[in-house]
Parts: structure tokens; sequence; C-alpha cells
């Protein structure tokens, strides 16, 4: 396997916390990565990787799948990468996309495996959720520890909704400050997803996760006043309609205590008597 440090010498790059980069230099955590794959039983047919750097986990990934795809939005990283794996390359067995992930078109992929630039994590896990394939993805504790929250706990809110709608969602692994270079101000986790299909049904997906998103804006408040108060963000014309059709026990929860496949009931029938512009 190829050095971390010496990729960053070969770069000439060091890591800039102004521009999001921080790049994973342990190699113990870089080996680790690849292996959360084997449990999900995932095709390593071709793997994709979000936010390359200098190629210390691309390589480990080329050595765990058949085809890697690796994105990078920094041109000098990114001429970095095909010079550095141009035999790869050559073999058809690496792709470099030069871009912003949250903008290029990413290929159909098997499996992702990523340290994601954690400025724009939500943006991107929430790209990769919905086409359904495994993901082990790197994200500040913070964040991962949110995705993974169960109802009732204060980190539970939109983002485990969300998250847990696409998929089985495992927080594996934290990684600490020291792992990275330079060292972000905040500790790492290692998140792992097995998609699968929610356990209750979704007439408009993209009225649930908006619903979702506009009770959580107002978290402390019940669900009857969060329905009413946030119907600007939902779209809902008639939110005392949905009020009176909604089932007492759940209008006097809280949004954080309220389970995904509550919200998808709830949502139902919201759809149903709210009259959400489309």
């Amino acid at each position: 396997m190829r050095d971390p440090d010496g990729l960053l010498a070969r770069a000439g790059v060091r890591g800039d916390p102004d521009r999001d980069q921080h790049f994973l230099v342990d190699d113990r955590v870089l080996d680790r990565l690849p292996t959360y794959l084997d449990d999900l039983d995932a095709d390593r047919e071709h793997l994709l990787e979000i936010g390359a750097g200098t190629g210390a986990l691309t390589d480990r990934l080329l050595a765990a799948g058949d085809r890697v795809t690796a994105v990078e939005r920094d041109r000098k990283l990114a001429a970095f990468l095909r010079s550095e794996f141009a035999d790869e390359i050559v073999e058809n067995r690496l792709m470099v996309v030069e871009g912003d992930a949250l903008e290029v078109e990413l290929p159909s992929f098997t499996a992702s495996v990523s340290n994601l630039p954690y400025g724009v994590s939500s943006g991107i896990a929430f790209r990769l959720l919905p086409e359904k394939r495994p993901l082990v993805l790197m994200f500040q504790l913070e964040f991962a520890e949110r995705m993974v929250a169960e109802p009732g706990t204060p980190e539970y809110g939109r983002l485990s909704v969300s998250a847990q709608h696409y998929a089985d969602v495992e927080l594996v692994e934290t990684v600490p400050r020291e792992a990275f270079s330079p060292p972000p101000a905040v500790e790492s986790a290692v998140v792992r997803t097995r998609p699968r299909d929610p356990a209750y049904d979704v007439d408009d997906e993209a009225f649930f996760l908006r619903f979702v998103k506009a009770l959580f804006t107002q978290r402390r408040k019940t669900v009857r006043n969060a329905v009413r108060n946030s119907a600007h963000i939902s779209g809902l014309d008639a939110p005392d309609a949905v009020v009176t059709a909604a089932p007492e026990e759940l209008l006097a929860k809280r949004p954080d205590a309220v389970a995904p496949s509550e919200f998808a009931r709830l949502a139902t029938l919201a759809a149903a008597t709210g009259d959400p512009k489309s």
C-alpha cells in the first residue's frame, strides 16, 4: 500500500482547513475502511470514492475492488491522482472525475467508501443514500451520531429520520483528530449503511421528507403546534384539517419523540387532508 505521508510529499500539498481539506493519514484507519463492506455482502465491482485527495484511500480501494471512480474537486489534486495512478488508469481500473461531487454526473457504482469533505457531508450523503447502495462514509462525529440516533434522544432529528428512511445506519468506528493532517477541530466517525426499503409505505417521498424537515423546525413544540407553525415549509394549505384528522396521542408528542413510521403515517394523512402544494 502507498504510504499516505509519501503521497502528501509527492503531491506537494498541505491540508487547508479553510478549504475543508483534512487528509486521512493513519494507515490503520485507511486499511480498515474497505473492510467495513464485508458484513454488507457488497458488490465490489465498481467502488465510488468522494473526495479522493492524494489517493491514500484510493490505493486501498483499488486493492479491495475491481474498479474505482475517484471524485476530486481540487484541480491540482486531480492532476496528481492522474499522474500517481497512471498505470491503474491505463488498465481501466481507475477513473478520476474532476469536479464538485454535488454537481458532477456520478457513475453507476456498486458501493462507496469515502472520507467526505465535512462541509458538504449532508448534501453528498443524501445524493448517495437514494441510490440504495452500500456506503462506508466518514463524517464529523456529531453528524454521525445524529444519523444513527433513536427517537427520544437529544441527537434524534430530521437527519436521523431521513437517513434511516433509506438504510440501516450504523456507527462503526470513531476516529481521533490525530488521524488527519492537519487535525480537524472535531473528532470523526465512520458510518456504514445497509440499503433497504422502509418498513412503512410513503406515497410521495419528496413530500414526506419535506414534512419531516418542517416539523423539526418546531422540535420543542407538540406535533399539533408544529404542523400548524410549519405549514409554510411543508406546503400545507390546510394544516388545521391535518390536526383534526390526526390521532391525539401523536399530536401530543414532540417531533423528537416521533418514530419514522409515525412520521410516515402522519405525512400520508397530511397529504390526504392538508391540501399540500405540489
